[in-house]
């Protein structure tokens, strides 16, 4: 059964401040501003996608497995962006790249993100052109979320949606500052179809949520709210 991507939700020290770097650099409305979470929401149709900050007291501590790609539709976009990013507060970061075409970059609280030289690949997309997953089996963690979002996650998505992209990387060893969150149709037959398919049941930590956290088969935590319509909400 088919999910939609909700969300992608990012631990924070401070989330209001840091959803203020990101609204201003994607051009994206602040949508919910609450003490336990700010949602930054696409204006990009067919249904709107919100990057959810909430706060963590945990500190990052090394890269993140998770990052998030920019688009760009020309060579002047692209640094106009990077110059945008470093006046917001952002800044140069240094991930072991070399002579490659897209400029790497750290949020305030040292995400890395990616600006990206222009591609046809993420015409679509709007600003946010994928959210990239390092994976020690990469072929593998794109057959689940095929899957589990009923379409192709990079080439071929929904217009207005990030492409969801795995590269090689080292297994996970810490929780995730980033992940997404699904919404289904039925909350009970969509959690019973992943478990099938690799997922495994995480503790939230608290008994009186309304989602269910999984993680995928590299062990990356998700979490599937309960149905609703994300069309018009």
């Amino acid at each position: 059964m088919p999910n939609l991507l909700a969300n992608v939700v990012v631990d924070s020290a401070d989330p209001h401040s840091l959803a203020r770097f990101w609204s201003e650099l994607l051009e994206w409305p602040v949508a919910v501003a609450e003490p336990a979470e700010v949602c930054v929401r696409s204006p990009v149709a067919p249904y709107e996608l919100d990057l959810v900050f909430v706060p963590v007291t945990e500190a990052k501590t090394g890269q993140n497995r998770i990052h998030l790609d920019l688009a760009s539709t020309s060579p002047a976009e692209q640094l106009a962006l990077v110059e945008r990013a470093v006046e917001l507060g952002g800044r140069p970061a240094d991930v072991g790249q070399d002579g490659v075409p897209w400029i790497v970059l750290a949020d305030p609280e040292g995400n890395e993100f990616c600006v990206l030289e222009p591609r046809d690949t993420y015409r679509d997309t709007g600003r946010l052109a994928a959210i990239v997953v390092a994976s020690p089996d990469p072929r593998a963690a794109t057959g689940f979320w095929t899957a589990a979002l009923g379409r192709p996650i990079a080439e071929g998505a929904e217009p207005g949606l990030p492409h969801l992209e795995f590269l090689p990387g080292d297994p996970k060893t810490q929780k995730d500052r980033l992940h997404v969150d699904l919404v289904p149709e039925d909350q009970e037959q969509s959690v019973a179809a992943l478990l099938e398919r690799g997922a495994r049941r995480v503790d939230p930590g608290r008994q009186d949520v309304p989602w269910v956290v999984l993680s995928d088969p590299d062990g990356g935590e998700f979490c599937v709210l309960a149905a609703r319509d994300l069309r018009g909400r």
